[in-house]
């Protein structure tokens, strides 16, 4: 048998193993890597937060849901955005898995500083994947457009979105509106998060 690879064997299929990753992120500011100076207009949202909220549209009824967001980095000028829900019965006991969201926010640099204004991207398991533009209002508040939105074959017909997040009193509260086919704009989701860790 001939070799095809007219370059020899790839220098790492001798290499010895890889260790684990070394660049882990981080929702504590006391921990890890120092946060990026670019994102010093998002830091109050840094952090693990837990709560409770309801969700209407597209869902034929509304619904009472609880939910963690990670909101962490490593060092490099973006948010990693992490979104896990499930469903709350009448005792507010767990009734069901629910919405599951992964991104990144990222604020548009100038000359290498960071301006108001911030990119987002978000995917979900129900075959979306939505781009955000906004900007931050102050050092508590953030708002995001959906600027563009794509879907798979099988997936959510998600054709706009608006999010506005806030920190009031400590907590990370937000709404999050979406449209679907010709809908319009809908409320979808809200609730208040107590910060549990960061």
């Amino acid at each position: 048998m001939t070799d095809d690879n007219p370059l020899g064997p790839p220098p790492w299929l001798n290499a010895p193993p890889v260790e684990r990753y070394p660049y882990e992120d981080t929702h504590d500011l006391r921990k890890g890597a120092d946060l990026h100076p670019a994102l010093l207009g998002l830091l109050p949202f840094v952090g693990l937060w837990r709560g409770r909220g309801q969700g209407g549209f597209p869902a034929d009824d509304d619904y009472d849901f609880a939910q963690e967001i990670r909101i962490s980095h490593d060092g490099r000028p973006f948010l990693r955005f992490e979104s896990r829900s499930w469903l709350l019965d009448d005792d507010s006991k767990p009734a069901g898995e629910w919405a599951l969201e992964s991104g990144f926010w990222r604020p548009i640099l100038n000359d290498g500083r960071a301006t108001d204004e911030m990119e987002a991207t978000i995917i979900t398991p129900e075959g979306t994947a939505e781009i955000y533009l906004g900007k931050t209002i102050g050092p508590t508040r953030l708002e995001m457009e959906a600027d563009a939105i794509a879907y798979t074959q099988s997936g959510l017909q998600l054709t706009g979105g608006h999010r506005l997040f806030g920190i009031v009193d400590g907590a990370l509260l937000y709404a999050h509106e979406v449209a679907v086919g010709e809908s319009g704009m809908r409320p979808h989701m809200s609730a208040r998060l107590l910060r549990i860790g960061g």
